[in-house]
């Protein structure tokens, strides 16, 4: 059986451990493959952000795409894949979203994401926001498909580590798909439970 395919795209905006965690979430399950889309800023904040390397991030994906190609396979509603994930997503992107700014394989991947009405997750992150940031979120969840997922802490679980909270924002972002890996815990009623 061949594996379900989610596009994972990455800006220069802050939350590269939550990317990353995404990132492995998927590899270890065997019914799910991510491919990758990151843009040039993204490896600036990769670099801010972790120890990790721009060969050693992709290495956590099974394909990679050039961000600068839009000619690849994303580009076109025909490529075969369940979905779009972007963590974390920036204003400038989620505005080029918004106003449908295909300028480079990022933005049109969820261009095309949109006209399939296929999931589309936008993890997005800024803060303070502005009312331009939260109107171009308001629009786009209007959208049948649109997640606007922000990269918040929640702290019902009682995290003890960092980490933690990484793993469960990760897993929030990825339930759209289906996929519930054990580590993500849900509300119920006065209590949280470990799925």
């Amino acid at each position: 059986m061949t594996a379900k395919s989610i596009l994972v795209g990455a800006t220069g905006a802050s939350g590269f451990p939550v990317l990353i965690r995404v990132l492995e979430l998927i590899q270890r399950d065997p019914a799910w493959s991510a491919g990758l889309i990151l843009t040039e800023e993204a490896k600036l904040t990769l670099a801010q952000e972790t120890d990790l390397t721009v060969e050693g991030l992709c290495g956590l994906a099974d394909r990679v795409y050039d961000s600068g190609d839009l000619g690849a396979g994303p580009a076109s509603g025909s490529f075969e894949n369940a979905g779009m994930v972007i963590v974390p997503c920036s204003m400038k992107t989620l505005a080029g979203i918004h106003a449908g700014y295909a300028e480079n394989l990022l933005l049109r991947a969820a261009d095309v994401t949109i006209k399939e009405q296929r999931p589309l997750v936008l993890g997005v992150r800024e803060c303070p926001l502005s009312p331009i940031h939260l109107r171009n979120m308001q629009e786009l969840s209007m959208i049948p498909g649109v997640h606007i997922t922000p990269l918040m802490m929640n702290f019902y679980t009682r995290p003890k580590t960092l980490d933690e909270m990484v793993t469960q924002v990760a897993c929030r972002l990825l339930t759209p798909f289906g996929i519930s890996p054990g580590k993500f815990r849900r509300w119920d009623g006065m209590q949280c439970n470990q799925t």
